[in-house]
């Protein structure tokens, strides 16, 4: 449940829901009152625990959560960790606990130790799963409450994530069903979780269905607009059916880059996103492409991190959903015409 579903059920305005819950703003008291119970009946928000935390005692008047966002997500706005953030800002704010924002990179916890040995925060969520997560390493070692978004082998860790490798594998399998044979694939840095897991996803398609994988195209390390505007004539040379790209700021670089130099889409070439944002349906065609709410990824993480602080029940492993949107980009109709 979140907001945005909770004011369309009810048929008021998400602000009026927000202002509800809250106790802020001035908002009536019969549509306060409706917006609670409805909020209590589904599980969504429960008053008493806006002042309470394990044996009883109070919590500072002003509890927060720290959120680390990678360094080159913050230059370069990447969407996903944008509605991530709302995600987590919004359940923060339902609970009265703040959120305090700090910077990472995969080598360097200067920023983030800080935060914690400060005593500004009760708990700190990742928002990118990497190998040989050094972050994660020493908020385990310490014991400090963590949450991640993506998943990991630690049990400690309070995980939420989506089946990425399954819905790579969905989606290109598909593909395969609709007679695509001849694929690019092309992902950011390998050592990101949910790259891995895109990249297996995919491959784990093309095996199961008689595809061979060796004859794929395959691009690992794609992290700038250089090395991706290098790929398209290769992808044309090489008779490339169907570009499939790890995530959506890939995928508007390499659209961008095909509809400049002319080449029609899909009757010359066809192209997916494993991960959709609203650019890519302002495209003509719009791309086809795996959907999951990053939003709402955000908003359960801080959901389950606040219950495990305030020693409520929680969840410490959530997989959520996705969808397939099927977009004119891969439309059987327009390739043949």
């Amino acid at each position: 449940m979140t907001i945005e579903q909770m004011a369309e059920d009810l048929g008021i305005s998400k602000s009026t829901v927000s202002r509800a819950l809250s106790g802020k703003g001035r908002i009536g008291e019969d549509t306060r009152k409706r917006v609670q119970d409805y909020a209590r009946r589904t599980g969504f928000w429960k008053e008493e625990e806006a002042a309470e935390l394990p044996n009883g005692t109070n919590r500072s008047a002003n509890p927060n959560l720290g959120v680390v966002i990678p360094a080159d997500a913050l230059d370069a706005s990447i969407p996903f960790f944008q509605e991530c953030l709302l995600g987590i800002c919004e359940a923060a704010a339902l609970l009265n606990y703040d959120v305090l924002i700090t910077r990472g990179t995969a080598n360097d916890n200067a920023s983030l130790e800080r935060l914690v040995n400060s005593r500004k925060v009760d708990g700190i969520i990742l928002t990118r799963s990497l190998e040989n997560d050094r972050a994660l390493k020493y908020l385990t070692d310490i014991g400090f409450p963590v949450g991640l978004v993506g998943t990991c082998d630690d049990d400690r860790v309070i995980q939420v994530d989506a089946d990425n490798q399954g819905a790579s594998e969905s989606l290109t399998g598909m593909l395969i069903g609709q007679g695509y044979r001849k694929f690019a694939l092309v992902v950011g840095d390998i050592t990101y979780k949910v790259n891995r897991a895109r990249y297996q996803g995919f491959c784990d398609a093309c095996e199961q269905r008689g595809v061979e994988t060796a004859k794929q195209l395959i691009y690992t390390g794609m992290t700038n607009s250089e090395m991706i505007d290098n790929l398209v004539s290769n992808m044309i040379a090489e008779r490339v059916e169907c570009i499939v790209c790890g995530d959506d700021v890939i995928c508007t670089r390499i659209m961008s880059k095909l509809q400049a130099e002319g080449y029609r889409i899909p009757k010359d070439i066809s192209i997916v996103s494993l991960y959709n944002s609203f650019s890519l349906e302002c495209f003509s065609p719009a791309v086809t492409a795996l959907n999951f709410s990053a939003r709402q990824t955000g908003n359960m993480l801080a959901r389950q991190m606040i219950d495990c602080l305030r020693g409520n029940e929680y969840s410490k492993k959530t997989m959520m959903s996705y969808d397939i949107l099927f977009r004119r980009s891969t439309d059987q109709a327009y390739r043949s015409r």
